[in-house]
């Protein structure tokens, strides 16, 4: 995961970022940049799946950029940690209050911020591998943040509007959140690990179980309901989703 990885690590002091981009080189593809207002030009013709930012830089802060990134529908995914001198709680939390996932002070521990990063980037696989296998659980479980929630819970609110047609797909999504479609493509894969079909797919299955639990309905009539060819297509993809066939799991949850 770590080598695919892509970190931009902002900072106006030279040779700081040189050091930092040296130590996570190995680890990391790495990009940087001098301040925020050229990490947001970067940010809107490149992908990058983590970001590292200075506090105090000319033109704009860490704080304004992350801000930006985390009111951003297209960036607010991405994990945001802010290195700064300040050492006060007032600065901590409104490093927190724009959105930071961590707040590091200056001087730090290059094997400390290798950690965050890991970390940040470990437990979101953690969580989405949950969403992924786990018909019971919530889409917005697997957001880091209230916008990355919010997020979620726009495109599932999206998908349940077309349960029932089997023409829906990520154009037709992406016309409805008036983004492009490799930009929409982009972000549910970095949130869900999904790519939109996919996600459109677990989320008539994440109903299909909540029906059949409910059971007012027969596996036939569940699969009518969300648009599905027909039972046999809808039980096989259940079963390749959950490990267990649709009569299977309505029998696991009776007992």
């Amino acid at each position: 995961m770590n080598a695919k990885s892509n970190l931009l690590l902002v900072d106006d002091h030279t040779e700081l970022l040189e050091f930092i981009a040296d130590d996570l080189n190995e680890d990391y593809q790495i990009t940087t940049s001098s301040n925020g207002k050229q990490a947001l030009d970067l940010l809107a013709s490149e992908y990058f799946d983590l970001i590292v930012s200075d506090v105090m830089m000319p033109e704009m802060d860490g704080f304004e950029l992350c801000q930006r990134i985390k009111e951003n529908i297209a960036y607010a995914h991405i994990p945001v940690i802010l290195l700064t001198a300040k050492n006060s709680i007032e600065s901590k939390i409104q490093g927190l209050e724009f959105g930071a996932d961590a707040y590091i002070e200056k001087p730090f521990s290059p094997a400390f911020l290798r950690a965050q990063i890991a970390s940040l980037l470990k437990n979101r696989i953690k969580v989405k591998e949950f969403f992924i296998k786990n018909p019971m659980s919530q889409i917005q479980q697997i957001g880091q943040n209230q916008s990355e929630q919010e997020f979620l819970l726009k495109i599932e609110e999206i998908i349940m509007q077309h349960l029932d047609d089997p023409q829906f797909n990520v154009d037709r999504m992406a016309d409805i959140l008036c983004m492009s479609r490799p930009t929409l493509y982009r972000k549910i894969n970095v949130v869900s690990s999904l790519s939109p079909n996919e996600l459109i797919n677990l989320t008539r299955l994440r109903k299909a179980a909540e029906l059949l639990i409910q059971k007012q309905h027969k596996v036939y009539e569940i699969s009518n309901l969300l648009g599905y060819s027909s039972a046999t297509h809808f039980s096989r993809n259940f079963q390749k989703q959950f490990g267990q066939s649709p009569t299977e799991f309505q029998e696991s949850q009776s007992k």
